[in-house]
């Protein structure tokens, strides 16, 4: 009779135990998947931090209301929430975007034109002490609520904010380590499971990831790495980047202003301009490493768009520089000769500019010609037109123009002044040249043959004459300031 008591007992105790698990049933978050869609959608896709902080703000008051779980009318009253309040997955995605709301405001904060200063710093980091609250709320919540990968992926995210806390505060880099290679060791294993999606954004947040670690080890002692290899990983792209890539940039500046000390004269045709404001040394010296990427031995493997992109850093540095100059010479005062070496510096820093501002144009040039033939592929990807040619080039003999323009200027003109302006000249004729091949071609597709041979001959005349032009100077002992397959181009050309 009991062993019947027994079995019974055991009957009933099943059911019971499900209908617990039916009145408390686990959630399922894929936290790493939410997170990065909401990102992409919302601001990160351009590093805009400020537009995600307020996208986490509008959701989180939307979630309040949806779930009436205000903090009152009138007076606030603040709402906790802890385990018996999570009665839905919602509860949890409140957690979750409190902690990158908290997040984003420090992110914005690090990405001041400036940098923080010494208070705003001090509320950045207190940002991400929130973050690393509410991610380690979100947690211990889903350890007790959510299922087996919801808890796992939520204690990942509570260590990747723990070790931005870390990253950020120059401190128990050790720890920091720990937390970043927790982190990687969670999303290594999820991206072995799941659909492809998955799988794929959990090796992009192992990448993104790596450069912490590394860095990380660097400031323990672990690795030796070059100043060269950490801007190498520092190039790496995504949120998880971020913090990292703001870190290196101080690391740099500090090295530039340590450098910059031995920057003393600026060289430019011959002549030497001395460099006493030390601004003016530090955005020089950052234009000049810039430099090395477009022009060193492994500038061919870089992409056009990075190079673009260098392009773009450069001119901000040599306009930094120039900004600089032109302050000294407001205060300068009477000062003949300080303001005679500021005005060649000024002139010096201007031409070197329009040479970039050449070689970038001369970039777009050849990126539009790669797809001048090209059809358009299933990505519906523009194709040039030789009008667009002809207007890259029109821009090409401006800057030629103002370029000439600029170093004729003065009185004093030094032997390698003079070969410049005529190098000018000479790269003047050959945009002059292409830019009448691609204007014929345009008359040739719009139907007009009798113009568009009347222009290719014009452009097969100015192409010889160019052609001639840059052999002749090519005899000479002249130092060529531009490519030296200039000739070569036209002579193709022709």
């Amino acid at each position: 009779m009991a062993k019947v008591n027994e079995a019974a007992a055991m009957e009933i105790d099943d059911p019971n135990a499900n209908i617990s698990d039916q009145i408390n049933p686990k959630f399922s978050i894929n936290v790493l998947q939410l997170l990065k869609s909401a990102q992409m959608q919302h601001g990160l896709r351009h590093g805009d931090y400020t537009r995600y902080r307020r996208y986490c703000t509008a959701r989180l008051r939307r979630l309040y209301k949806s779930l009436k779980f205000t903090h009152g009318r009138g007076k606030y009253t603040r709402k906790s929430i802890s385990e018996s309040t999570v009665t839905e997955v919602r509860f949890l995605h409140v957690v979750l975007y409190m902690a990158e709301r908290a997040w984003s405001h420090a992110m914005e904060k690090r990405q001041l034109p400036d940098g923080p200063n010494a208070r705003q710093r001090i509320y950045l980091i207190g940002r991400l002490r929130k973050a690393v609250k509410w991610a380690d709320l979100f947690s211990h919540l889903c350890s007790v609520k959510g299922d087996s990968r919801t808890s796992l992926e939520a204690e990942a995210y509570a260590s990747y904010m723990k070790g931005n806390l870390l990253f950020e505060q120059d401190r128990n880099w050790d720890t920091a380590l720990r937390n970043f290679k927790s982190a990687r060791s969670v999303y290594e294993e999820l991206g072995k499971y799941g659909d492809v999606e998955n799988q794929v954004l959990c090796r992009e947040r192992v990448e993104e990831l790596e450069p912490s670690i590394r860095y990380c080890l660097h400031k323990i002692g672990g690795s030796n790495l070059q100043a060269s290899e950490l801007l190498q990983i520092g190039e790496m792209e995504g949120p998880a980047s971020d913090l990292f890539k703001s870190k290196l940039e101080a690391v740099m500046a500090e090295a530039r202003s340590q450098q910059a000390a031995s920057l003393t004269e600026f060289h430019w045709l011959g002549n030497r301009f001395p460099i006493t404001n030390a601004k003016t040394r530090v955005a020089i010296l950052k234009a000049q490493e810039l430099e090395k990427d477009l022009h060193g031995p492994s500038a061919d493997s870089v992409s056009a768009e990075k190079r673009l992109v260098t392009f773009d850093k450069v001119f901000t540095a040599y306009h930094e520089a120039r900004s600089c100059i032109r302050s000294d010479l407001a205060s300068a005062g009477s000062a003949e000769n300080v303001k005679d070496d500021l005005n060649g510096l000024d002139k010096a820093v201007s031409a070197v500019l329009g040479q970039r501002t050449i070689e970038r144009n001369q970039l777009l040039v050849s990126i539009a010609k790669s797809k001048l033939t090209r059809r358009r592929d299933d990505k519906n990807e523009k194709v040039t037109k030789p009008e667009e040619l002809v207007r890259l080039y029109d821009l090409l003999l401006q800057n030629t123009a103002d370029l000439s323009d600029l170093v004729s200027s003065g009185r004093d003109r030094k032997p390698e002044e003079v070969t410049f302006a005529e190098e000018c000249e000479l790269k003047s004729l050959a945009f002059r040249a292409e830019r009448c091949f691609y204007l014929a071609r345009s008359y040739s597709l719009a139907g007009k043959r009798s113009e568009a041979y009347a222009l290719y001959c014009r452009a097969r005349s100015l192409a010889e004459n160019a052609l001639q032009k840059f052999q002749a100077h090519s005899k000479t002992d002249q130092v060529s300031i531009f490519n030296r397959g200039d000739d070569q181009r036209v002579e193709d050309f022709i």
